[in-house]
């Protein structure tokens, strides 16, 4: 199903952000721990295809991330993000290779891009980082199976190490 509308949690605003970091379920269950993110879905993002069903089209591998900006700011999730990803490769996250792996931010929110923009700009290796950071055009849920995959089998394969992936479990 696409999603293509931002939605408003009636007790306070949340913010969306799409955060592609290689396998999505490593990145899922990192990001699922993180303070301030109130909900977190596994998809892909930017493919041109509105069914999970289809042929390879372009997409990255991402999680839709939705968190309280009272609580964490975007600059914030970016610190958070670069802690579990290699952002010089290229189509590569640990052993998954190919573009659906790639690194990168997406949201609808033009202030989220350019706070993605001004974290990676700030950075000493700026000019080597290889995170993408782009509009959100397209995004479509990943079937259920892949749905807090590592949180029902904690034995299935990850390119984030468990210490990462437990640090700011609470």
């Amino acid at each position: 199903m696409a999603r293509t509308i931002a939605h408003v949690d009636l007790e306070h605003e949340t913010e969306d952000v799409y955060f592609a970091g290689g396998c999505l379920w490593g990145v899922q269950a990192f990001i699922a721990t993180l303070p301030g993110v109130t909900f977190t879905e596994a998809g892909r993002a930017n493919g041109t295809s509105q069914s999970v069903d289809s042929e390879y089209d372009g997409y990255a591998e991402c999680v839709w991330t939705r968190f309280d900006p009272t609580v964490v700011s975007v600059t914030q999730l970016m610190e958070y993000f670069f802690e579990i990803i290699d952002p010089y490769s290229v189509n590569r996250q640990g052993p998954d290779t190919g573009e659906k792996y790639r690194t990168g931010v997406y949201s609808q929110r033009l202030t989220h891009l350019e706070q993605a923009r001004e974290f990676i700009a700030a950075r000493d290796d700026s000019d080597r980082v290889a995170v993408e950071v782009l509009p959100l055009a397209n995004y479509v849920r990943s079937a259920e199976e892949h749905q807090h995959r590592l949180a029902r089998f904690p034995e299935d394969s990850c390119h984030i190490p468990e210490r990462l992936l437990t640090k700011y479990h609470s």
